[in-house]
């Protein structure tokens, strides 16, 4: 085996683990894909000679790759956006292969994923680099050219706003389960009370449907205006069907097979409390819903 195939041996051995770190940190599986495959080609220029956790500088690179992404992003932003939606990563909900397996274990909810495009780039880093995946802040520092205790402070600012605006899910994906399809089956009978039992009362509904569907992206509070709202699209229940949505249950629509919508739902103590829908036709596209072919 010559350098070339060790360094690539290697890389796959961490291939799953940068491409966790870069979905958190762009909120896009596949802008986290480019992301992980350009610290790919760094490392296959550079080489790991000097390279003591070939892991962590792994981490490193694809972390700057990363907050060059977002900086870039934000630039191009003359406004924050009102309401934005982050791609979800969809499986067949029934699948049980490894792959899924591994989604599962290491997913990540629409809700936490929404409050993070709400961050600064540097501290969107930081809290995901420190406080997901238990990077010491010595080595945050230099990516956002910041000392140590300005990285701590950052990932610091990022988790109050995390823990105070992010709903802690029920981990009870049977449960989860059970109310989409009462919420489903709500929807095609057009039933406003049952639709209203599985909601929790101050749920919240975000949807973005881009600029080629301008008119569908709301931001809606509250049970009853979440209910009147569900009904105005209930037409469009009898194409919805159950998927993995961030590893949590959640409603995939898809008329004559073309994706018009992906739900994902935060249950807490058995009551939705977030629906976050993505019907931005562009995104959409960039997904993989070969499923729905099945």
């Amino acid at each position: 085996m010559d350098e070339h195939e060790w360094l690539a041996a290697r890389f796959e051995e961490n291939r799953s683990h940068l491409r966790a770190v870069a979905y958190r940190m762009l909120g896009s599986p596949t802008e986290a894909e480019d992301a992980v495959q350009e610290a790919w080609l760094r490392l296959d220029r550079s080489g790991a000679d000097g390279v003591e956790n070939l892991g962590g500088w792994l981490t490193t690179v694809v972390g700057r790759v990363c907050l060059d992404q977002l900086r870039r992003r934000s630039a191009r932003r003359e406004e924050p956006l009102e309401v934005h939606v982050p791609e979800p990563v969809v499986r067949r909900l029934d699948a049980d292969g490894p792959e899924d397996a591994a989604v599962l274990a290491d997913s990540v909810g629409l809700a936490l994923l929404v409050v993070l495009e709400t961050l600064s780039p540097a501290e969107r880093l930081a809290f995901v680099l420190h406080d997901m995946f238990a990077l010491p802040f010595d080595e945050i520092a230099p990516i956002v050219d910041r000392t140590p205790a300005a990285a701590r402070q950052l990932a610091s600012r990022a988790r109050r706003r995390v823990q105070g605006t992010a709903p802690a899910p029920d981990p009870d994906l049977a449960r989860q389960r059970e109310v989409v399809e009462a919420f489903l089956a709500a929807s095609r009978g057009g039933d406003f009370d049952a639709l209203l039992a599985v909601l929790d009362p101050d749920v919240v509904l975000r949807a973005d449907g881009g600029s080629a569907r301008g008119g569908m992206t709301k931001l809606v509070r509250g049970a009853r205006a979440v209910v009147e709202q569900a009904l105005l699209f209930s037409g469009f229940a009898p194409f919805a069907r159950l998927a993995l949505v961030n590893g949590a249950p959640g409603l995939v629509t898809a008329p004559d097979g073309q994706p018009l919508s992906v739900m994902g739902f935060t249950l807490a103590h058995g009551k939705v409390v977030e629906i976050d829908i993505l019907a931005d036709p562009a995104r959409l596209r960039r997904l993989d819903l070969g499923f729905l072919n099945d």
